[in-house]
């Protein structure tokens, strides 16, 4: 039997390699002769940079500044000539620790570091993973790194980070790198946020990211004045759906260069040749920490599903948690399923022990498709 078992992260227990690995384990016990193939999968955000290297993409890395004063070595891969970042990995939540102060002056600039050290290894498209951003910066800092000036109404350049946005008068972007336009970049969210208003990067993101009620009045209209300033140079309204993404980091590019938004989980299935790889595969067993409402709205796990379903593939899933009915996985062709939750004594049992907790749902829900009871 060939099984292909691809699942995204289990978050803040598992990355989607360990969580495969696991998952491997618990098939092996069922089948130990199975050809297994691991694949983990993304859906543009977090763990997209693994799911290409697990591909066989060539690992890179890059010193460059993280979204405060340290500097971070931010890992990117280069799979031909095509790049792939995750701006999370350069200006991401995990380099602070969420106050009002970071959540007013963190900063992309490290992301457009990075986008400039894979220009350099030539790459003629550039795939940007977003997702847990530290700031609110409307993509400002990455457009600086690669050459752009901000100007408040005296002719200075502002300094970094989403509130300073607010002084925000004139964008020289003369000195712009100019491969930026030749580039074809491709930004994919999974979220479709707008810049700015009630919908957008500051109000539904800037919370966990330390910002207050009025701080958070303060950065959306900081990106308002963002977007306003960027329609004036480049001609280019960026209140677009998905733009809010990661602190609105989309918003610079849509404006500044070709970039296109693209779904998450489409784009890295391309990347990581998932459609051949179901093409080889009699059962897929995929999970994610949490397999629940949102996981219906592009999340990887049930994207996969609704491929190997249309191809007539069994898929088996591993979770975290399920609040998903055995109707609505059904729906995706979900034929099997178990939680962590559901073998472990507690759910800080099933945290501590991931990996273990994992191997055991995947040998019980592989043993259920094939009707063979428990050892």
């Amino acid at each position: 039997m060939r099984i292909l078992i691809a699942p995204d992260k289990f978050k803040g227990t598992l990355t989607g390699a360990e969580a495969a690995e696991a998952m491997a384990a618990g098939v092996r016990r069922v089948l130990p002769d199975a050809r297994l193939t691991l694949q983990p999968i993304a859906d543009g955000g977090e763990g997209t940079l693994e799911a290409v290297l697990a591909a066989g993409g060539d690992r890179r890395q890059t010193r460059v500044r993280g979204p405060l004063a340290d500097w971070v070595d931010a890992p990117w891969a280069l799979t031909g000539s095509t790049a792939v970042i995750e701006t999370a990995r350069a200006s991401g939540l995990e380099f602070i620790t969420p106050s009002e102060t970071t959540a007013a002056s963190a900063h992309c600039y490290g992301s457009g570091e990075l986008l400039t050290a894979a220009l350099d290894a030539g790459a003629t498209e550039i795939v940007l993973g977003v997702g847990g951003s530290a700031m609110t910066d409307g993509g400002s800092g990455a457009l600086r790194a690669l050459g752009a000036k901000i100007l408040d109404d005296d002719g200075g350049e502002l300094p970094l980070g989403g509130l300073a946005l607010a002084r925000a008068a004139a964008l020289d972007l003369s000195g712009l790198d100019p491969r930026l336009y030749r580039v074809r970049l491709r930004i994919a969210v999974d979220v479709q946020n707008p810049l700015f208003g009630p919908d957008g990067a500051a109000h539904v993101f800037g919370a966990q990211k330390g910002a207050d009620a009025g701080l958070r009045a303060e950065l959306d209209a900081a990106l308002t004045r963002w977007a306003q300033l960027l329609e004036n140079t480049t001609g280019v309204d960026v209140q677009q759906p998905g733009a809010g993404a990661a602190g609105g980091f989309p918003a610079a590019f849509l404006a500044c260069s070709k970039a296109s938004l693209e779904p998450g989980f489409e784009l890295v299935a391309g990347l990581t040749g998932l459609d051949e790889k179901l093409a080889h595969a009699d059962v897929v067993l995929t999970g994610e920490g949490s397999l629940d409402a949102q996981s219906q709205f592009g999340k990887a796990p049930l994207g996969l599903a609704d491929r190997a379903r249309d191809l007539g593939l069994p898929v088996l899933a591993v979770a975290g948690r399920i609040t998903l009915s055995d109707a609505d996985l059904a729906a995706h062709g979900v034929v099997q399923a178990r939680s962590l939750a559901d073998t472990a004594p507690s759910i800080a049992a099933a945290m501590e022990g991931a990996a273990g907790y994992a191997a055991d749902a995947s040998e019980a829900v592989l043993r259920a498709l094939l009707s063979i009871p428990e050892a």
